[in-house]
């Protein structure tokens, strides 16, 4: 019988002997690593001390020639030519749902160079980014500051509240943080300009959107208005998507989970969209809203829908459904009618049937036997009588 050391010796053989098909394998697995590494892109290799490296959607062909499609709509103006057309087949609205696509990559471009001016501004104003949260607020505020440690020589008069300025005037006097060095400075300054810019972009191109929502959408921008139509429509994917989406879903567009910075959701408004960027909601009471939201996300998909099919291009179905929300929300406010004092009933001269019940039963019964006795009595007297005499 082999000992314990002799077994694990052989064991020791078995692992030795195996030794070169691991290397095999581990060099196929690498020979795998390497081919797949030509396609991806080195993330070692990116310079997050450049803004050009982090930042590349000002450069791309797609951003500058959807740019100039807006600024040469913009100056040309709208031509309703093609109005009784095929709504997709229009080349506007093919502008238009690639103005939404690029407006979500413009917001995504700008919160990417908000994390390059903070993590560069941190060193010379680390609490600066707890108090300003707002991406271009933020820009505005870094650019205007510059390197200055003294924050009463700089006027932020018009780019916060005051409130939040004097805050921050405090706050500075007390900061820990160092003057950047030069070139530091220009790539915070540089980055502030680009987000700055792409902001600006960010606005033609939702002005362009609205000024031909009246064209595009006519029922659903006479119920939410031109700007919310358009936002919904960007975040949908277009008018057709839209279209098909159900009202549960329409309400919810645009929502954002609220920070309530641990205090309590008892008082916090219900989750909803762009929906409460309309004149509609706004002018409804607030005991009201959460009703109000669901009937114009009810009747906004009813007006895409209309507005998908080019059913009314003059809007006048939409200004109808608008009407109905106003009168269904003016019903709820009414107050509830009043209570009427209920009269007496007109008294009855006819005696009523006395109700029957176990008392009266036993009553009937000791009657019925004093009777039955009575007459059984009287019997037999006169059968006495009679047998008598």
């Amino acid at each position: 019988m082999a000992s314990l050391a002799d077994s694990f010796l052989a064991d020791l053989d078995e692992l030795s002997d195996n030794e070169g098909y691991p290397e095999e394998d581990n060099a196929e697995a690498a020979g795998m690593e390497d081919d797949g590494d030509d396609d991806m892109p080195d993330l070692e290799s990116l310079n997050y001390d450049d803004l050009d490296s982090v930042s590349k959607l000002q450069k791309t062909q797609r951003y500058n020639d959807i740019m100039q499609k807006v600024e040469d709509a913009l100056q040309k103006g709208t031509d309703f030519s093609n109005q009784g057309s095929i709504l997709e087949e229009d080349p506007e609205y093919q502008l238009i749902v690639d103005c939404n696509a690029l407006s979500v990559d413009i917001e995504n471009e700008i919160i990417i160079i908000h994390n390059f001016i903070r993590d560069k501004y941190r060193l010379k104003f680390p609490e600066l980014e707890s108090l300003v949260h707002h991406p271009i607020d933020y820009a505005r505020v870094v650019k205007k500051i510059g390197n200055e440690m003294d924050l009463t020589l700089v006027d932020l008069e018009g780019l916060l509240p005051s409130a939040i300025i004097m805050v921050v005037s405090v706050t500075a006097s007390t900061t820990s943080g160092k003057p950047l060095s030069e070139e530091n400075l220009e790539k915070t300054i540089d980055a502030c300009d680009r987000a700055l810019t792409l902001d600006a972009a960010k606005k033609k191109v939702l002005d362009f959107v609205e000024s031909r929502m009246g064209y595009i959408a006519p029922n659903l921008s006479a119920i939410v208005g031109s700007a919310v139509a358009s936002k919904l429509m960007g975040t949908a994917g277009g008018l057709g998507a839209l279209a098909k989406m159900p009202a549960c879903n329409v309400q919810l567009l645009g929502a954002k989970r609220k920070n309530l910075a641990g205090f309590s959701t008892a008082t916090s408004q219900f989750r909803v969209g762009y929906l409460e960027q309309t004149e509609v909601f706004q002018s409804t009471p607030p005991a009201l809203r959460t009703r109000a939201c669901r009937l114009i996300a009810a009747k906004s998909t009813l007006a895409a829908r209309i507005d998908s099919i080019r059913g009314d291009p003059t809007g006048k179905a939409g200004r109808n459904l608008l009407e109905e929300i106003r009168k269904k929300i003016e019903k709820w406010q009414e107050p509830p009618p009043a209570k009427l004092p209920k009269p007496l009933p007109v008294p009855d001269s006819e005696p009523k049937k006395k109700r029957g019940g176990r008392r009266l039963r036993k009553m009937k019964e000791r009657l019925w036997h004093a009777r039955t006795g009575r007459k059984w009595q009287a019997a037999c007297v006169s059968w006495t009588k009679q047998t008598c005499c």
